[in-house]
């Protein structure tokens, strides 16, 4: 797969990133791709156990590990391992960002490419990603809108009817179609779509930065695709911590991403729509929860997080 470069952005993971690297040696038919596995100055002496693991396994001809100068973050670390990749292979068509809380299964990293040499006017593509049972996790998504955050907090039947057209996170399709955006947990995009747009925005610590690539993109007529013939198993939130209906708090750069993503593509006005959306929004579902006594899964101090953080009270910061 001489057209294709992985990319693997590692943070105190390391033997995630193993699991991960495997995987990919497992399902390769002859060479495995070229991986580039980006550590991202982890302090926990992941650079030696990743270098000790490429060695001891054997993997040297096809992995190279580049150690970033920073944790500059998901976007950032991403934006090392792709100029890595093109500056080694200045022909490399496609790049793969793979999460490494992530294990391939057979064929998944060809079924992209491949979708996207049958397909040439589409610019990105991503995986069907699963539980290990092989439960399908929703990875196709919209973008997000004032209407689509005001659905995800209210949770109520009526309302979330209503606002089905907006809804960020539909259900699991089997077909391959077209998404606004995918998950980055695996995401192949073209080196043109580089070219035209640019790299990542490394301005995103983590979160966002791929809904807003995703949507820089196909503003610039590079449309996302979802390809559930390329199936992933996505270990979800073993990488960051953060486990979407889980009560655990949410990091604070999770809400200064969003908004970021609000401020730049919809402006402070819709930004602060957006937050209005979940402090009127929550309280509404936790009263239906208890009415049903049903247990709160939201994040602990959600709202109050999202209005310290939101729109009106921060202003955009890198």
């Amino acid at each position: 797969m001489t057209n294709v470069a992985v990319i693997i952005v590692n943070y105190r993971t390391a033997g995630l990133v193993v699991d991960c690297l495997a995987s990919i040696a497992e399902h390769a038919v002859g060479t495995p791709p070229r991986t580039f596995v980006v550590e991202n100055g982890s302090p926990d002496g992941s650079r030696a156990t990743l270098a000790l693991a490429i060695d001891v396994n054997g993997w040297s001809p096809w992995v190279t590990l580049v150690p970033a100068d920073r944790n500059g973050g998901f976007a950032y670390g991403n934006n090392v391992g792709i100029r890595a990749a093109l500056s080694a292979d200045p022909g490399t068509r496609y790049l793969h960002l793979l999460n490494p809380d992530t294990i391939v299964r057979a064929g998944s990293i060809d079924e992209l490419a491949r979708f996207l040499d049958a397909n040439p006017s589409v610019g990105l593509a991503g995986s069907r990603l699963e539980d290990p049972d092989t439960t399908p996790q929703r990875s196709a998504f919209r973008f997000p809108t004032v209407a689509g955050e005001l659905d995800a907090a209210v949770r109520l039947g009526p309302v979330s009817r209503a606002l089905s057209p907006w809804a960020i996170a539909p259900p699991v399709r089997h077909e391959p179609h077209r998404a606004d955006w995918v998950a980055g947990a695996s995401l192949m995009l073209r080196r043109e779509v580089l070219e035209h747009v640019g790299l990542l925005d490394d301005g995103y610590f983590m979160y966002y930065e791929e809904v807003e690539f995703c949507r820089r993109a196909a503003r610039a007529g590079w449309p996302c695709w979802y390809v559930p013939a390329s199936r992933v198993v996505h270990l979800i939130g073993k990488a960051s911590g953060v486990v979407q209906g889980q009560p655990t708090r949410r990091p604070g750069y999770w809400f200064d991403s969003r908004r970021r993503y609000f401020i730049t593509q919809h402006g402070r006005a819709r930004a602060a729509l957006a937050d209005a959306a979940w402090v009127v929004g929550t309280p509404v579902h936790r009263l239906w929860s208890l009415a049903r006594s049903r247990p709160n899964a939201d994040p602990p101090r959600f709202v109050r997080d999202l209005v310290a953080r939101g729109a009106l009270t921060r202003g955009l910061t890198r």
